[in-house]
């Protein structure tokens, strides 16, 4: 299995429940897809560079993940699906 680094920024013009759903969305789906979530990290909420969708601001997040090929696959194109989602970023770690 390889080692991932994704962050996404989730629109906070939501309920925080729903903040909070749509981010749990995002490690279920790597784990459904027999990944591993290692580390998961909230960085909150964040004034973005430039508007996004028409948004201004954006709950960042953060996590580590083991999977394979597919199960990256599959989670990058959910997040391209989710409306929820403003961006998504899925970084290969280097083998150490």
């Amino acid at each position: 299995m390889k080692k991932y680094e994704v962050m996404f920024i989730v629109k906070s013009a939501q309920e925080s429940a729903d903040i909070k759903k749509c981010a749990e969305s995002m490690k279920t789906i790597v784990t459904d897809n027999k990944g591993k979530v290692v580390d998961f990290n909230e960085l909150g909420e964040k004034k973005l560079a430039y508007p996004i969708k028409k948004e201004i601001s954006g709950y960042y997040y953060v996590m580590h993940i083991e999977a394979d090929n597919a199960a990256r696959s599959e989670l990058d194109r959910k997040a391209s699906l989710n409306e929820n989602i403003l961006r998504h970023l899925i970084i290969r770690l280097d083998e150490e």
